[in-house]
């Protein structure tokens, strides 16, 4: 591959760090946040711990309109300056109220960056590559998110009670990195050509990542999809579009009712009640981290060669098997080591599967006229259920025993088998455009003069 399209690719991918550092950096604030302010379970559960995957919603459902207006490139800039502020924000707040919205500001950034940067990846990737290259988003998301466990654990009883202060804060000095770096990038050269009607600045960008022959056929083909779209003004939600829409809803909603944001966020408290002590959940959650990102790259390695069909079989019956287990291992009060060998297990399962296929899937299944919106739809319901889910975990751990949680969890996920099985296409080889063909169904117009007319 291109060196050139290969560090585009990086950069963008930074964003996926922050998603993962961002969003998983809180379990390591949870107790000591919840002994500082005293508040109630519902109020921890509801500001706290979910108010930044209210505003991952807020900015998933949006990210559309910057996306497409302003450009792919832009909006990722803004993302990095979303981070800075929540990160520095987050670590100074002086109240549970204060300390909501700066993580609400954070979740802004989680949820635009979802939708963004799979988008930016897979319109700057050739079919060959643009699942490896996609993935980069999801190793950087589980990079970050052991970097966070990894920073919990070493700077725990630094700050003595504010702690967690430095936690929260260290973020912003990524967040200043990746918004430098994004600088060096070029727009999406099929924003600049759908968008803004400009082909010699596409081509200008795919000459840099493409040799010239590969750059023309590209850029014929994006001509040749926007000639075909001109004039069309129907919204991502028409019902030519119901394909794509039905595949994104599946996906996000089992993604997330697979219990990965639940087991991620409450990973310490889970840790304790499965008999580690709190150190030792902290380290284990190391343990955690280590495993998503092994098997995170194991995913990109297989993602162009196996197919995106085949790593979510392998995912779901990973799925299944793991989760009942530690519902069993829960059930029969079984040894602390015993339960986390299969939260391990459900980790690896989710990293090699639905870990690495769901952004790339999502930014593939689109045309690119509707690319950003229809990201966004699929990203809007993946955040809307991890919200749900994470709103709830707090209530959940203390209201119902946690073998029936996570055999709950383990039932939805035969579901997802049944999905993967019975719906969802192979999109492995497939240039964008190609998908568009299979997968958009227009609706059929019937001459005037037909004889089913007559």
């Amino acid at each position: 591959m291109n060196k050139r399209l290969v560090y585009y690719s990086i950069v963008v991918a930074m964003a996926g760090f922050l998603f993962g550092f961002d969003t998983v950096v809180i379990s390591g604030a949870n107790l000591p946040i919840k002994a500082l302010w005293n508040t109630s379970e519902w109020f921890h559960g509801t500001f706290i711990m979910s108010m930044a995957l209210w505003g991952t919603v807020v900015g998933a459902l949006l990210a559309g309109y910057p996306t497409d207006k302003f450009g792919r490139k832009n909006t990722l800039i803004g993302i990095g300056i979303l981070y800075f502020v929540s990160a520095l924000g987050s670590g100074l707040a002086t109240d549970p109220y204060l300390f909501s919205f700066f993580r609400f500001i954070g979740g802004l950034g989680v949820g635009i960056s979802s939708i963004t940067a799979p988008t930016y990846i897979s319109e700057i990737s050739s079919a060959n590559n643009r699942g490896k290259l996609g993935a980069l988003y999801q190793f950087n998301i589980v990079f970050g998110i052991l970097v966070a466990f990894v920073s919990n654990y070493l700077l725990e009883g630094v700050g003595g009670e504010n702690d967690w202060r430095w936690m929260l804060g260290i973020e912003a000095l990524p967040a200043m990195i990746y918004t430098l770096l994004m600088l060096g990038v070029p727009e999406s050269p099929r924003w600049l050509v759908l968008h803004k009607n400009d082909y010699a600045a596409g081509l200008k960008v795919l000459k840099k990542t493409f040799s010239l022959g590969e750059a023309e056929n590209i850029i014929r083909d994006i001509n040749a999809d926007y000639q075909s779209s001109k004039g069309d003004v129907s919204s991502v939600f028409s019902k030519k579009y119901s394909i794509p829409l039905l595949l994104a809803f599946l996906i996000a909603f089992f993604n997330q009712l697979s219990g990965i944001n639940f087991i991620l966020y409450y990973a310490p408290e889970i840790l304790e009640k499965a008999g580690f002590g709190t150190s030792d959940s902290l380290l284990s959650s190391i343990g955690i981290g280590m495993v998503n990102l092994v098997f995170t790259i194991a995913g990109m390695y297989l993602i162009d060669k196996a197919g995106r069909k085949q790593l979510l079989y392998i995912g779901s019956f990973g799925y299944i098997i793991s989760l009942l287990m530690v519902s069993y291992g829960f059930y029969i009060n079984a040894a602390a080591s015993f339960k986390l060998y299969f939260i391990l297990l459900f980790i690896a399962s989710h990293a090699i599967g639905q870990g690495a296929v769901i952004w790339v899937f999502i930014s593939e299944i689109f045309p690119n006229r509707v690319r950003a919106f229809g990201q966004a739809w699929g990203s809007g319901i993946h955040w809307v259920f991890a919200a749900l889910i994470t709103l709830f975990g707090s209530v959940l751990m203390n209201s119902f025993e946690p073998w029936m949680v996570f055999a709950f969890f383990g039932g939805l996920m035969v579901l997802q088998l049944l999905f993967v099985h019975f719906l969802m296409p192979e999109t492995k080889g497939k240039s964008l455009e190609q998908l568009e063909k299979e997968l958009i169904k227009e609706p059929v117009s019937l001459p005037e003069d037909s004889a089913v007319l007559k």
